[in-house]
């Protein structure tokens, strides 16, 4: 408690011992709470300001004070009985440890994002030595090959991207969604176009990268397969979330007004490494379900 010129009148055990671990060597009852305090910060100047502020009590004030024993948060409370200031009421709380832990975190985030961030640009490298490569190919076969391995290192490229621009380790997908569209796209063997409906929303890291993969499989076997040369057409992206905010489902439709699938076409049974990737992932990593169907007539 202080008095109205701000001098201690009493102080607690707990608040005597955390002025203690700051560093105080004698008592604070009869000493200036600002002053005291000031003198007990390795900074001074605007400590000294905001100090005399809450030590004033002529109104409510909060502030914090590092010092080398740790982090106090000093809240001051005026006594004005009838409207007349006789002084103020100081409570101290030791906040050490939850600063020591905020700072934990923020260099933990700024950690993760650094290596997102370098994750991002060492795929990329592969991705431009892979597109030299191709350039160097003979075999068409071959060149597509590797131009197909480009599009899924890029996709992974962007998850890591985003991951690098975040707190923490959720991303809006749509925006992933949209991006791999766009990349995909630049493969259409005509005048197709690519759009996306409904809404991904955020998702787990987790559930981010090896869906990227996903649907930039989906996407280059529809665009590859479904049109000719100088076919017209649309593949469509649709998202739909589950019913519930609890409902983590997500169902996720590509569907294309190409050519169709050949006759007797069985997905389980085709070797195309893409659709391979795709039901390994869907069903291992993501924990759902893949299948392929006809347009309905």
């Amino acid at each position: 408690r202080l008095d109205a010129d701000g001098v201690v009148q009493y102080a607690s055990p707990n608040g005597l011992s955390a002025y203690h671990r700051l560093g105080l060597a004698s008592d604070l009852v009869g000493h200036h709470l600002g002053t005291t305090t000031a003198e007990l910060a390795p900074s001074r100047g605007p400590v000294d300001e905001a100090l005399v502020k809450v030590a004033s009590g002529y109104a409510p004030r909060e502030f914090e004070v590092e010092c080398a024993g740790g982090v106090i948060q000093l809240r001051a409370i005026p006594l004005k009985p009838k409207g007349v200031r006789i002084g103020s009421l100081v409570l101290l709380r030791d906040v050490t440890e939850l600063r020591r832990r905020e700072r934990e975190l923020i260099t933990k985030d700024a950690t993760i994002r650094e290596i997102h961030h370098r994750v991002k640009n060492n795929l990329q490298t592969v991705a431009a030595l892979l597109r030299l490569q191709a350039r160097r190919m003979d075999s068409e076969q071959g060149r597509e090959a590797l131009n197909e391995a480009v599009r899924r290192v890029g996709s992974i490229a962007i998850v890591h991207e985003t991951l690098s621009q975040n707190l923490d380790e959720r991303v809006e997908f749509d925006e992933i969604a949209d991006r791999v569209i766009a990349m995909v796209s630049e493969i259409s063997p005509g005048r197709v176009t690519c759009r996306r409906i409904g809404r991904f929303g955020i998702l787990d890291a987790e559930v981010a990268t090896p869906l990227s993969m996903v649907l930039t499989e989906v996407l280059q076997n529809a665009l590859e397969h479904a049109f000719a040369v100088a076919d017209r057409g649309t593949v469509e992206v649709s998202a739909v979330r589950g019913g519930s905010p609890t409902d983590g489902r997500l169902l996720i439709t590509v569907t294309d007004d190409g050519r169709g699938l050949p006759e007797g076409f069985d997905p389980k049974r085709a070797g195309n490494l893409g659709l391979q990737i795709v039901r390994t992932l869907v069903e291992g990593e993501l924990g759902g379900t893949f299948g392929m169907v006809p347009a309905p007539e």
